[in-house]
């Protein structure tokens, strides 16, 4: 028998009242407008979906990085035991960073660990990716983009960079630290 408490399983309501109350500072959920603001004005997304997630399509940010929180896998989804060493080396605990994911629960266990290991600057962006595309703003689908014949887009093709290892990602600093 399962046990509902306004319509959301009691597990899942418990795993959230741990995962809040363990961590020490209050996890930021900001909607897709103003994540979509944060990434104008500079801050990096990071994309915690799996990599075959992202590579259906994903947020159009100057500064993204595609990191997994989670692994398919036969038995089901399991935690990527190296998620925060992947961060680390991809991100400063001062970045200003928007998390997202496909609807917006991974991202929110992902800002969490973050930030209890010394992240500030984070926002978890809620709804997602989903939330995203409902908005029809800006994403890149690279299957869509392999479809195409050159002389149907005279625009260059884009390249997608398979971001499954942070530290085959060229990093660009801010022109402030440079």
């Amino acid at each position: 028998m399962r046990v509902y408490w306004f319509g959301v399983p009691c597990g899942f309501v418990a795993l959230l009242l741990v995962l809040f109350c363990s961590s020490g500072a209050e996890v930021v959920t900001i909607d897709v407008q103003e994540a979509k603001d944060l990434i104008k004005s500079g801050y990096g997304y990071m994309d915690v979906r799996t990599v075959e997630e992202f590579k259906r399509g994903y947020v159009d940010a100057e500064k993204i990085y595609n990191i997994p929180y989670m692994f398919n896998t036969p038995e089901g989804r399991v935690k990527n035991p190296d998620f925060l060493k992947e961060v680390a080396s991809a991100c400063s605990k001062e970045d200003h960073i928007v998390v997202g994911c496909q609807s917006g629960v991974r991202s929110l266990y992902a800002v969490a660990d973050l930030q209890n290991v010394g992240y500030k600057h984070l926002s978890n962006m809620g709804g997602g990716y989903l939330a995203w595309t409902e908005k029809h703003f800006p994403v890149v689908k690279p299957e869509d983009v392999d479809q195409k014949k050159p002389e149907d887009d005279e625009q260059k093709k884009p390249e997608l960079v398979e971001l499954k290892k942070p530290e085959d990602v060229e990093q660009k600093k801010p022109e402030a630290e440079l």
